[in-house]
């Protein structure tokens, strides 16, 4: 029962999030939706439901890209999960591989470490890898980042080096290996994410995808974890 009121829950806040409304595709966007089940441990070891979206969107000379995610999980009515992350990226090509771009995230975590993240930054990009079967892209670059660590009144606000690494392998021709990197290093914390994960097509549209998600700040309240792990199973509709 309360899976079917978390999954209502994540419904509507993406519903709230003009943003995410399903774009033209005349326009050449392309996009994921995503809804499961999560098993969390580290601040919150509950079984929870997640949902994502991502929109993308490429052309000669630019890449544009906005993801956004929301866990929600409840035990016995009370809750025992929530947090939200929104992105968004723009960059113009400098070469065949190359690009320079701008990019935001913002996340809040009633139950991690650091109560929220905003972070801004600009940067270079470098698609190592482009062939049929893998992509290999670096990004790396300076930015700014307003945070608070839950449970403090005080704001750690800094410069910060922002490294991404993307990598996609199709192993067959329905199943796909991916795994993300995120690195948010400042003088007061540094900010790790990875997933790795395992896609499956069904049909054209629809996918399984089993991940495994780390999250990692170098700086914690004395309540909470620095690590948080997230082991994911989302049903995946594609659309073009």
């Amino acid at each position: 029962m309360r899976f079917t009121v978390s999954a209502a829950a994540v419904l509507l806040a993406f519903a709230s999030l003009p943003v995410l409304a399903l774009p033209d595709p005349d326009d050449g966007w392309s996009g994921t939706g995503e809804l499961g089940v999560a098993i969390s441990q580290g601040n919150t070891d509950r079984q929870t439901v997640v949902a994502k979206m991502a929109l993308a969107k490429e052309d000669v000379l630019w890449k544009h890209a906005a993801r956004a995610a929301f866990l929600h999980g409840e035990n016995d009515d009370v809750e025992t999960a929530r947090r939200y992350e929104l992105y968004g990226s723009s960059g113009r090509r400098l070469g065949a591989r190359s690009r320079v771009f701008g990019s935001a995230r913002n996340e809040r975590d009633r139950f991690a470490a650091t109560e929220f993240q905003w972070t801004v930054s600009v940067g270079y990009g470098l698609e190592a890898i482009d062939s049929d079967t893998t992509q290999l892209t670096f990004e790396i670059g300076p930015g700014y980042r307003w945070s608070k660590a839950q449970g403090v009144r005080d704001h750690d606000n800094g410069r910060i080096v922002r490294g991404g690494m993307e990598f996609r392998h199709q192993l067959t021709a329905t199943t796909t290996l991916y795994d993300t990197l995120l690195v948010e290093a400042g003088d007061e914390n540094t900010f790790i994410r990875n997933e790795l994960g395992l896609q499956v097509s069904m049909t054209d549209a629809l996918a399984l995808k089993a991940g495994f998600e780390l999250r990692h700040n170098t700086e914690r309240s004395e309540d909470t974890r620095r690590t948080d792990t997230l082991t994911t199973m989302n049903v995946v509709y594609r659309f073009k």
